[in-house]
């Protein structure tokens, strides 16, 4: 595991994933009993609040004209705070407007958050060890999971929900570490100057299907999978968060080792293994029919995740260093396209037939398996692509 000085750079990184980890965390694993239990939300209005949650990821491309005003470590720090407010308030009113609204505010915090965490680690870990910090920084997300539900879990073993307790104290807990890195931390110099207005390069288009697929993929999973236990097969939600449990102690154990894979075995491979996986889960969810097989894919999915590191990695190494800070918000707009409008009308699907979102997912997966065979065995500026290789060879 990694150590952590308060002069050192990775400190600060390593701050901010716990930070977000402990609300976003206990937001999501508890939101799909909250809003079954107290609110009735079916398919119809969980597809809604996740597609509005997804409205700031959307909207992420902002930061770089933001970013022209406030630095990246102090707007990271800005983008935490909201994110533990966003968190607090979440279970004040069981009313769905108002949790749309906790929703939004919760997500602007998380989502400039992401961008702004993926910017600052592309631009201060160097191309050797980024695989290896990369996984690291999974492991402490991880670590940090098992802590927060674990407690989570005790708790509930002995108490009902208190929804507005349990939120109320991860929102907190958020905000006085944003506290803290605001006081405590030194503020970093950037080592090049990075571009302050929007752009789109050519040579980065692969780098932006990937991650348009990502994030189809990703809501796929985020919204419907653990939906479908609590709704098809009655998950309690002690048991959801021993779920959620169990996936943290194997990102814990894995995610270290998987990005060391990825530095070893290269982006195109990793992510062959991811995708492939995908789809086979994927097609196994649209016809799962026994909870212990669906316990298993939920494991199995969230695993899978670590595997996205690849992508990072590859479009590190394929950019202009200047460019890091404005991609990274683009990039997060590009994931969030088809996540502003999946949820809704998955969640209108959903109410038809189940099955057809998970094939739709098995096909998202097909499509970035595809596209993964045109990355480079050596990707660099100028190799972009295998079809590029092959252009100047």
């Amino acid at each position: 595991m990694p150590s952590f000085k308060l002069q050192d750079r990775k400190t600060l990184l390593y701050l901010l994933a716990i930070g977000n980890t402990i609300s976003f965390a206990t937001w999501q694993v508890l939101l799909n009993n909250y809003v079954v239990e107290e609110s009735a939300f079916t398919g119809t209005e969980i597809g809604i609040l996740h597609s509005l949650r997804e409205v700031p990821g959307f909207l992420a491309f902002t930061a770089i004209l933001v970013m022209v005003y406030i630095r990246q470590q102090t707007f990271a720090l800005l983008a935490l705070l909201t994110l533990g407010i966003g968190t607090a308030i979440t279970a004040f009113y069981p009313a769905a407007l108002w949790l749309y609204f906790s929703t939004v505010v919760m997500s602007v915090g998380f989502h400039y958050l992401e961008t702004l965490h993926n910017s600052l680690s592309l631009q201060w870990l160097n191309q050797l060890e980024a695989p290896r910090v990369l996984g690291q920084l999974l492991s402490v997300r991880a670590l940090c999971n098992l802590a927060v539900l674990g407690s989570l879990y005790i708790y509930l073993m002995f108490y009902a929900a208190n929804y507005l307790l349990i939120y109320v104290i991860a929102g907190c807990i958020s905000v006085a570490i944003a506290l803290f890195c605001w006081k405590a931390i030194p503020h970093f110099e950037d080592s090049v100057v990075q571009r302050k207005e929007l752009f789109l390069r050519k040579r980065y288009w692969l780098f932006y299907l990937l991650t348009f697929f990502a994030g189809a993929r990703r809501q796929i999973f985020v919204v419907f999978a653990g939906f479908l236990l609590v709704e098809k097969f009655g998950f309690p939600v002690e048991n959801v968060v021993l779920l959620t449990l169990i996936n943290a102690a194997l990102t814990f154990y894995l995610a270290p080792k998987v990005g060391r894979l990825i530095g070893y075995i290269g982006e195109r491979r990793a992510l062959t293994l991811e995708y492939a996986g995908l789809v086979i889960i994927f097609v196994s969810y649209a016809f799962v029919d026994t909870i212990a097989v669906a316990v298993a894919l939920y494991l199995l999915d969230h695993l899978f995740f670590a595997m996205a590191i690849a992508i990072k990695t590859y479009f590190q190494k394929i950019a202009d260093p200047a460019d890091i800070a404005a991609t990274s918000s683009i990039s997060f707009t590009i994931n969030h396209i088809a996540a502003v409008v999946l949820p809704a009308l998955l969640g209108l699907l959903w109410v038809v037939n189940h099955s057809a979102v998970f094939l739709a997912g098995a096909a998202i997966a097909l499509g970035s398996l595809v596209l993964t065979q045109l990355i480079p065995d050596h990707p660099r500026p100028s190799f972009e692509t295998r079809l590029s290789d092959r252009q100047l060879t």
